[in-house]
């Protein structure tokens, strides 16, 4: 019995062996191919930007050098606003930034990015995984005539709902502010008063300090506090109705995917997904021991939105989805499937979570 024993050991430990040399193997014969990556958010805020550093570290070493990425900060290759077309066009072949910046081009963008009252994470990747999202994501780049492969390549828990200068109790409170909003939730800000503006990162601080905006909402608390919106606002407003997840992308113009073996491209899609829990992780780990240190030490107020703010931001929703489904066909496809998925979802929602204390 232990000659059998062993035996069968040492074929199992000759089989592990030539499969590791097979892969090897194949790995050497890939081409080499090297993606020129412009982000749209620094690497260095926790979630947001450092989630790409990571996924080129991870590639080089799970294909063997066969795949390398080459890491650009904002700004440094291509504009953040610019990386869609810059894929696209085959300027560059590859990007790491979000759907929503993209809504002024294909109006359903955002969907990909982040859901006013939307889906949570765990909800969100269910969705996109083994529901429709990932196959309706794909298609929405194709049919709006873009040539990227879109892998979705990592997520973040809530945001906080943003930072103003004086509390707001009432929706009479945010008229006429000027505030950055991103993505969806901006048309919801709008019908309430609001003028918003879509900048990226790095201008919303300055635009802050020098009174060209009133209030701005960004990410979570500990990329907030980074970029220094305390310094300047002192109310910081939960919860995040506008993203209680945000979907980050890794574009790859499809020529230089095309070109890749299916090793290459698993490997690619494997490693983006492992980067979807890790970003998540990451998020939920560091948010509260910022949020402790902007109340005893910057002297934030950590504010909760009452029942008469939500119902007008839900409100508002209700009519910027009627608005948006009814003038773009591609977004009420999506939406519907969306819809369609977390209505169903509401059984296990419901049911199978301890409710929060």
């Amino acid at each position: 019995m232990k000659k059998v024993m062993k035996a069968s050991l040492a074929a199992t430990s000759i089989s592990i062996a030539l499969a590791g040399v097979a892969m090897n193997a194949s790995a050497a014969e890939d081409k080499k191919v090297l993606l020129k990556v412009p982000v749209a958010f620094a690497t260095s805020l926790p979630g947001l930007g450092s989630p790409i550093p990571k996924v080129a570290e991870q590639i080089e070493l799970v294909t063997n050098k066969s795949i390398r990425m080459k890491v650009y900060e904002p700004g440094k290759l291509v504009a953040p606003f610019e990386i869609l077309d810059a894929v696209s066009q085959g300027k560059i072949n590859a990007g790491y930034t979000t759907a929503g910046y993209w809504a002024g081009k294909i109006p359903a963008s955002p969907l990909f990015s982040a859901v006013p009252f939307g889906p949570d994470a765990g909800e969100y990747m269910a969705w996109m995984y083994y529901g429709n999202g990932l196959k309706l994501y794909q298609e929405m780049y194709d049919a709006s005539g873009y040539n990227v492969h879109v892998l979705p390549c990592a997520i973040n828990p809530p945001e906080t709902s943003g930072w103003f200068a004086k509390p707001i109790e009432k929706p009479e409170d945010l008229q006429g502010l000027r505030m950055r909003f991103f993505g969806l939730g901006a048309k919801v800000m709008e019908k309430l008063g609001v003028s918003t503006s879509l900048l990226p990162g790095s201008e919303i601080f300055p635009a802050l300090e020098k009174g060209a905006i009133d209030a701005t909402e960004f990410s979570m608390p500990a990329v907030d506090t980074r970029v220094g919106f305390h310094k300047v606002v002192k109310y910081n407003y939960f919860p995040g109705w506008h993203q209680q997840s945000t979907i980050f992308e890794l574009l790859i113009n499809k020529g230089t995917w095309n070109d890749m073996s299916a090793g290459q491209q698993a490997a690619l899609s494997q490693v983006c997904k492992a980067s979807m829990a890790d970003s998540f992780a990451e998020g939920e780990a560091k948010q509260f021991a910022v949020m402790k240190e902007n109340v005893e030490k910057r002297g934030v107020h950590i504010m909760q939105w009452n029942d008469t703010m939500l119902d007008a931001f839900r409100g508002a929703w209700t009519e910027v989805v009627a608005e948006q489904t009814a003038n773009d066909p591609m977004f009420k496809k999506i939406w519907d499937d969306m819809s369609q998925f977390r209505e169903e979802y509401k059984l296990w929602g419901q049911n199978a979570f301890l409710p929060r204390k």
